[in-house]
């Protein structure tokens, strides 16, 4: 089963800040300082690109994840896809859009769609746990982006 979410930020900056902001691994790793994310391969430092990958490794549930994910698609400055190539998801895909509001605002949509491994297991995790844990984990992320915008 896939389990989807959108989730609506309106930010104070241009869709080209916001959308280079949020390709910035740099960035990344400050805005999820949380769960201790760690770059251990691909882009380590700046902006990613399209065909750029990255792996990541974070604490989540008090356990160690390890995911690849690969930009794969790139449309400055109104959108950009990142997936998971390797990682402890069956499936996990995330469309960031960026709509100029223009007032000097921007509309930033996340939408996400993922899949759980291991069968009717996954089902349960992702009832249980993953279909409230990463909406929270997004909302945390793009309040930290506001944040530094805001500044």
């Amino acid at each position: 089963m896939t389990v989807e979410f959108t989730r609506r930020t309106v930010l104070p900056a241009s869709p080209e800040r916001c959308f280079d902001l949020s390709l910035d691994v740099d960035f990344h790793l400050q805005s999820m300082a949380e769960s201790d994310e760690q770059i251990v391969g691909g882009v380590a430092a700046g902006a990613m690109k399209l065909g750029d990958d990255v792996t990541w490794r974070a604490r989540h549930f008090g356990i160690w994840w390890t995911m690849k994910t690969q930009i794969t698609s790139f449309e400055r400055p109104t959108s950009f896809i990142d997936e998971q190539l390797r990682g402890p998801f069956k499936r996990f895909h995330h469309l960031h859009v960026f709509n100029d509001l223009g007032d000097g605002t921007t509309e930033m949509l996340d939408e996400i769609e993922f899949q759980a491994p291991l069968g009717p297991l996954g089902l349960i995790a992702e009832k249980a746990l993953l279909g409230r844990y990463l909406p929270h984990l997004i909302d945390v992320r793009n309040s930290e982006l506001l944040a530094h915008l805001e500044r």
